[in-house]
């Protein structure tokens, strides 16, 4: 049997031996997508991260479930991975879905993926809710360039290591943390990134008590002192110019020379040379050449 034959009839998923990742909605049912619920119907076998999480879900959508489910979570992810492509190979179309948004982000999912494309079983998606998209969408943050940082370590130690490898970051950065641990991952922020960097925390998207709190890591922080609640995604700006000069230590015009050298003695022509760091820095090309041509003149 081909392992990945398939076709769309009347609307319906007729595809024959796949792996379908599902995103659900993030709280309100609402969102759930037409193809999700002819998913959940039809499917031979719905792998949920929860699978209580998932029946609710149905009875919420008025969906009976007619195939075999089965949980699939962190500690079994990487044994019911093979399970599942092996029922792909003999023919079923597996639903594998996670509590909510998109299976493999920063939810099981990933393994099955990894398992399905090494042994040749197609694997398709059915779009839908993403707290990683609707965060940035209501941040107030550019959105032109972002990137997806999943949850910080726990450990303090390793936590503010990430975070300094951050430090350069200039594309807008999306976290997922836990409640309990808002306060702590937002002050580690305000060590490693300065207190005065734009940041917005998304909590409960989509459900009834949703909120977005905007402001600068440090308000964030005292706002999060109290406590709080529900799922939360952090959205935080990235470094502005003046902060990535900092980082790189290309703060002043003799820093700038002494970069341009260095890339020279790499092998890069001087024209080259002068113009990345100028872009790198934020400035004209014309100041990082200007400067060069200062520091030769002041050699004896």
């Amino acid at each position: 049997m081909a392992a990945a034959d398939e076709s769309q009839e009347n609307g319906h998923e007729t595809a024959i031996g796949r792996i379908v990742l599902a995103a659900t909605p993030l709280g309100n049912v609402g969102d759930a997508s037409v193809r999700l619920i002819d998913l959940l119907q039809t499917a031979d076998v719905i792998a949920a991260e929860d699978t209580r999480r998932l029946r609710r879900l149905a009875d919420g959508l008025g969906v009976t479930l007619s195939g075999r489910v089965v949980s699939y979570y962190d500690a079994n992810e990487k044994q019911r991975a093979v399970e599942l492509v092996d029922a792909a190979l003999a023919g079923a179309v597996v639903l594998v879905v996670t509590d909510a948004g998109m299976p493999s982000v920063s939810d099981p999912g990933y393994r099955v993926v990894a398992e399905a494309v090494a042994r040749g079983v197609h694997v398709t998606a059915a779009p839908g809710p993403s707290a990683v998209l609707m965060a940035l969408a209501v941040s107030g943050l550019p959105v032109d360039r972002f990137c997806f940082e999943g949850f910080l370590p726990r450990k303090s130690g390793e936590r503010q290591a990430r975070i300094e490898e951050l430090k350069s970051e200039s594309r807008t950065m999306v976290f997922f943390e836990a409640p309990h641990r808002l306060q702590t991952m937002l002050a580690a922020l305000v060590t490693g990134l300065g207190p005065e960097r734009s940041a917005a925390v998304c909590r409960e998207l989509t459900k009834t008590y949703e909120e977005v709190i905007r402001g600068s890591l440090e308000s964030l922080v005292i706002w999060a002192a109290d406590g709080v609640r529900g799922e939360c995604t952090v959205v935080v700006s990235g470094a502005s110019a003046d902060e990535l000069r900092a980082a790189r230590g290309l703060v002043t015009p003799a820093a700038w020379v002494a970069e341009v050298h260095r890339r020279e003695a790499l092998g890069t022509d001087r024209k080259s040379a002068i113009a990345e760091v100028a872009r790198e820095v934020g400035v004209g090309r014309r100041e990082v050449y200007d400067a060069v041509i200062q520091a030769k003149s002041a050699q004896p």
